[in-house]
């Protein structure tokens, strides 16, 4: 679900819009709550869209901190962002940044079989190449974690 944001001048609501922002981040961002205040992760992502259903895809270790937090709680804030640019103005106050930004919420899974953990790896790699038929070694997938966020809301903004 794509939500409403309060700067309707900065909302971006295009679907393949939204999806070329995304194909330009190069880290996701995944907040976590915990009792001292959220843990923020920036992480290698790829993701997919099917039938306007988003979700996103990364890896990591098979314990620590990220594996124990996922354990606690299943939903998780998530930021990308890209196209930075620092506007200069003569007064200190007029400087602006220009940006593009995908915030959201979404559902936070480890994925259990070797064929989901191939497909979530695969469109990683897929998003940082230009190639989508990676082989992985058996050795490789079994030794790392690979999450799957399906995204229950986000929005879109451009400055």
């Amino acid at each position: 679900m794509v939500k409403d944001m309060r700067r309707k001048d900065r909302e971006i609501k295009d679907y393949n819009k939204m999806m070329k922002i995304i194909d330009q981040c190069d880290c996701i961002r995944i907040g976590f709550q915990e009792p001292q205040g959220t843990y923020i992760l920036p992480l290698n992502f790829g993701y997919e869209s099917q039938e306007d259903q988003l979700t996103f895809y990364f890896h990591g270790a098979k314990e620590g901190k990220k594996v124990e937090l996922t354990k606690e709680q299943n939903i998780v804030g998530f930021e990308l962002d890209t196209k930075h640019e620092l506007v200069q103005h003569q007064t200190a106050c007029g400087f602006s940044y220009l940006y593009q930004s995908i915030i959201g919420k979404g559902k936070l899974e480890i994925l259990d079989t070797k064929e989901d953990k191939i497909q979530g790896l695969t469109k990683i790699m897929s998003h940082y190449s230009d190639k989508a038929d990676w082989t992985f070694a058996e050795q490789m997938v079994n030794s790392v974690n690979v999450w799957k966020l399906t995204v229950t809301e986000w929005s879109c903004k451009e400055h």
